[in-house]
């Protein structure tokens, strides 16, 4: 009848991701922010010349 905030967060979470999906996810991140920020560097060199 009474749930813990814990169970809830279990059942919100889904099972737990395996250790080659959290490898993809954080190599994805890293790929967008070196494309992301290095596209910003580049259109802010390009605007000082």
């Amino acid at each position: 009848m009474f749930e813990t905030l814990e169970d809830h967060i279990r059942q919100d979470e889904g099972p737990p991701a395996s250790k080659g999906a959290l490898f993809i996810r954080w190599a994805v991140v890293a790929a967008v922010s070196v494309i992301l920020f290095g596209g910003l560097y580049l259109v802010v060199q390009h605007l000082e010349y």
